[in-house]
């Protein structure tokens, strides 16, 4: 089953979601905010995706921590504030079961098959 992460509010989420809507591709959403992320998510996403390309740096959470935590920055302490905001994660995020695709751009879905 492919999942689609992301959080309601984000336009680019929504684009994707409607992609995969237009493919017919049977899909489930998660939703960072709402959802949540688990330490075994979150090393399942790590197996297939860097965790610097992973966090967000140009999200409203980011700018909003403290700069000591952003100045300590490190792949461990990275984990740890995915873990504490999972808003951190680029977004959207699709699970193919295969791969993990980051972010979204039209036309980026065309090779999935329904």
């Amino acid at each position: 089953m492919i999942t689609l992460y992301g959080i309601k509010a984000c336009d680019t989420c929504r684009r994707a979601r409607k992609a995969l809507e237009h493919k017919g591709l049977p899909f489930q959403v998660h939703d960072l905010r709402k959802d949540g992320l688990s330490t075994e998510r979150l090393e399942h996403l790590l197996e297939h995706v860097p965790v610097m390309t992973l966090l967000n740096k140009r999200s409203t959470t980011w700018r909003a921590l403290d700069d000591a935590d952003k100045a300590k920055l490190d792949a461990h302490s990275a984990r740890e504030l995915m873990l504490a905001n999972p808003t951190l994660i680029k977004r959207p995020l699709l699970d193919t079961g295969e791969d993990i695709r980051v972010g979204y751009r039209d036309g980026d879905y065309d090779d999935l098959d329904g």
